[in-house]
């Protein structure tokens, strides 16, 4: 395909800017052919989406509405609904998403306004919430006089107060970004001048008196071409088609023969080429569904042949105008989706379904609708009952010449729709058109945002400001040692890092008053590779070793989710930048520093060290004294929670373990001024720890002056204490409050006189839910208490289940 300016000025846009194109043109200008040729040569990271699912298996890409998750109902901006969606996002889908550079709209007239917001909330979501579209570029290829978008009346009543007008250009998203428009002149289809100038004045709305006379002189009454002609009949409906299609081939004389279609894993009905199962016969008019891979290239999309005879696994074709038969083999379709290769980083496509069949369907008849990005010789034209803008015009454009269109009826003014709103998009648009200074000034802008965003740290700064104001507004219950680490990482970060960074990036602005492109300004690199060094070594000596080395702890699981979140999203934000100022360090350039970015927010792994309350493992915190002893203590709480179905928490705070680590209280007054511990948990627990904490101090020879001995006294039996207490007639609750235990500590002390006979299990807890409890345990007898209560209704307890087994176990079942 020949080379023209708009082209190149497209391909240069698309390269080397990040602006938002709509890359547009008449019918039969190289559009497809553009894309096609992007796919082979761009190195940025890219996706193609398009409408529906044929235009995506033609394009070689995906349907909008399953890359995007999006909603098939209207998009209402900000509303809360849009939220629900994202939890069907899995993680191959976000890296995805987070590595995409350019994303590709093929037939952008069918896409409505709504639709284009919905795409920029999830990019914002994935990528940059700052900017349209998270940031990445879009390449929108269409021709708006073709087919416009569905919207219902229903539909458009609820979006009208959001959107000017449901096509694509009326998106609040794509205001913000001002894309430019370039329009592909050069037609490829048509070279009758003559046609040419009346499909133009379809499209901009100038079809006069005698353009339109002109155009009837197609019209030919009850026109009938011999079947060795090749005329198709565009017509706008569906059912049209099938019955000229139907009735032709039932005239035949000849027998059918089917041809079944071979569809692997994942291909949707909706979006097959041709049919599942094709019914052909010799003397059929046939189109061609797929252009020849061959390098003989014997046919192409809409080309048009009669049948001549079947072989075993071969069918004839012979087209008017060519030498010879077409020996046509069944040709496969892929369905693709797009996935991130985790080693290259790089977008690939991967197969996820194919329909393999003849590239062949019935051709005396095809909708204006399916006709759209094919080409024919001949063509019958029966569009004067068009129900939508720009059907009469891409029913017309599909063909090649003047003198290859036949009028089935004459075209009335009324039926040549071109919507005044689009007329007057373009007319605006093509005032102002790109050029190559325009397309410099990009390319300086383009760089020069990068090279500032490179040395900006607004985003470090901000999630560093929100980590630290969640660790100081939970003091009292997060660990010490991660507000300690935070204080240090963000004094180095002011003083090393942010202070220099903004002095840095005024002398950067300073270089931006020089004209020329920042890529070839040496003199500004080498003060950028420079900087990079510099920074680089900051950020990695004084912020990201130290951030990975955070731990969060408490006893709060709201706090810690909060926290853990903050801690995240600083630890990315560092990880992102120390990764650009590395490859930076080496070399500056715009695809270099994208692949740098874009492989860093892939890259990143949490690494953020909590320690939960459940696990067995211990960490502990750099900042706390006598690690040992608290791994001790910790250890014996969550096993004394777990053992009581309590939070942790309520057997011992974090702080109070803190404290006790500290001060190590070795007689029972010195335990009960530890804050948090007070005299009802030195009731309880009191002896236990003291005993921990002497036991430490001893083995690790640490003075600590007289020990009192009263803890040498004879062991209290905690549950014939509980015990006595009930059968003086005080109930479980009563107990539990004169105690300092939970309820379920005291349901366990009874639990264990259940066993010995000396206790009734019923009169504690309830006959008929202890005995189903009972049946379930004797139909299942190897089960585990975890099991039994994932198996039991929700109110069932771990005491009552305690309780049963020690019944059955008295009872010697």
């Amino acid at each position: 395909m020949e080379q023209n300016t708009q082209l190149e000025l497209a391909a240069q846009f698309v390269h080397f800017t990040n602006k938002n194109i709509f890359l547009t043109g008449k019918a039969g200008t190289g559009k497809t052919t553009f894309l096609h040729n992007l796919k082979k040569t761009l190195s940025k990271r890219m996706a193609i989406v398009a409408p529906t699912g044929v235009a995506a298996i033609n394009a070689g890409g995906v349907t909008i509405h399953s890359f995007f998750q999006l909603p098939f109902g209207p998009y209402i901006p900000e509303s809360n609904t849009n939220e629900q969606r994202y939890s069907r996002f899995n993680t191959e889908k976000i890296n995805l998403i987070k590595g995409l550079d350019l994303l590709v709209i093929d037939e952008i007239s069918m896409v409505r306004a709504d639709t284009l917001d919905g795409i920029d909330e999830v990019l914002r979501r994935y990528k940059d919430r700052n900017k349209p579209f998270g940031g990445t570029q879009l390449l929108m290829i269409g021709d708006l006089h073709q087919l416009s978008p569905v919207v219902q009346d229903q539909e458009w009543s609820m979006l009208k107060p959001y959107y000017d007008t449901f096509y694509f250009f009326s998106s609040n998203a794509l205001k913000q970004t001002a894309p430019v428009r370039i329009e592909l002149k050069h037609i490829y289809r048509q070279s009758d001048t003559f046609f040419i100038d009346i499909l133009n004045r379809i499209r901009e709305n100038k079809l006069d008196k005698t353009t339109l006379e002109a155009l009837n002189q197609r019209f030919i009454p009850n026109f009938k071409p011999a079947d060795d002609e090749g005329y198709i009949t565009l017509t706008s409906h569906n059912h049209s088609a099938q019955e000229i299609n139907s009735k032709k081939l039932a005239d035949l004389g000849a027998k059918s023969k089917f041809f079944e279609a071979r569809v692997v894993e994942n291909f949707v009905k909706e979006t097959f080429p041709t049919e599942q199962s094709l019914e052909l016969k010799v003397g059929a008019q046939v189109m061609f569904v797929k252009n020849d891979s061959s390098r003989d290239k014997l046919y192409y999309n809409g080309k048009i042949g009669t049948i001549t005879r079947f072989d075993e696994d071969t069918i004839y074709v012979k087209c008017k105008g060519d030498y010879s038969e077409i020996d046509v083999h069944p040709a496969e379709w892929q369905n693709i989706k797009y996935a991130l290769n985790p080693q290259t980083k790089e977008i690939e496509e991967q197969v996820i379904g194919s329909f393999t069949q003849y590239p062949l369907k019935l051709a005396w008849a095809i909708t204006i609708h399916k006709s759209q990005g094919l080409t024919f010789e001949k063509a019958i034209i029966d569009a004067n009952n068009s129900f939508a803008h720009g059907q009469v015009y891409v029913a017309l454009s599909r063909c090649k010449s003047f003198e290859g269109m036949v009028l089935r009826t004459p075209i009335s003014l009324n039926s040549v729709k071109t919507d005044g709103t689009v007329a007057a998009y373009v007319k605006e648009a093509s005032a102002n058109e790109p050029d190559t200074s325009q397309l410099t000034d990009s390319k300086i802008v383009f760089q020069r945002s990068l090279l500032q965003e490179l040395f900006d740290f607004s985003e470090v700064k901000n999630t560093a400001f929100r980590l630290n104001r969640v660790l100081e507004e939970n003091e009292s219950i997060i660990n010490k040692s991660a507000n300690t680490t935070m204080k240090l990482i963000k004094a180095a970060a002011d003083h090393d890092v942010f202070n220099v960074a903004d002095k840095f990036k005024n002398q950067l602005n300073q270089f931006f008053t020089e004209p020329g492109l920042p890529e070839e300004n040496e003199v500004l690199i080498n003060r950028v590779q420079k900087g990079a060094v510099y920074f680089y070594d900051k950020i990695d000596q004084s912020i990201y070793q130290e951030s990975r080395s955070i731990e969060i702890e408490t006893d709060n699981t709201a706090v810690k989710k909060v926290a853990v979140q903050a801690l995240e999203n600083f630890q990315r934000a560092v990880f992102i930048k120390r990764a650009v100022m590395q490859a930076t360090k080496e070399e500056f350039s715009t695809s270099n520093y994208l692949r740098a970015k874009s492989n860093a927010e892939i890259d990143f792994k949490v690494s953020i060290k909590t320690t939960t309350a459940t696990k067995t493992a211990t960490t502990v915190s750099k900042d706390i004294p006598n690690p040992e002893l608290y791994k001790t203590i910790k250890n014996w709480r969550n096993n004394i929670a777990t053992e009581n179905d309590v939070f942790v928490y309520m057997i011992l705070p974090q702080k109070a373990m803190e404290e006790l680590v500290t001060k190590l209280p070795t007689t029972l007054p010195e335990l009960e001024s530890v804050k948090g511990i007070g005299k009802a948990k030195v009731k309880q627990f009191g002896k236990e720890l003291v005993e921990m904490v002497i036991a430490y101090c001893e083995q690790n020879q640490i003075d600590k002056g007289t020990i009192e001995l009263p803890l040498k006294k004879e062991k209290v039996d905690t549950k014939k204490v509980s015990f006595d207490l009930f059968h003086s007639g005080k109930n479980i609750e009563e107990i539990a409050e004169e105690r300092g235990f939970g309820v379920s500590t005291i349901e366990t002390h009874l639990a264990h006189y259940i066993g010995t006979g000396e206790l009734e299990i019923f009169d504690i807890f309830p006959k008929e839910k202890i005995n189903k409890i009972i049946d379930y345990f004797l139909e299942n007898k190897q089960v585990t208490l975890n099991e039994a209560k994932a198996a039991l209704p929700d109110d069932v307890t771990y005491a009552e289940l305690r309780a049963a087994l020690k019944h059955l176990e008295f009872l010697g079942a």
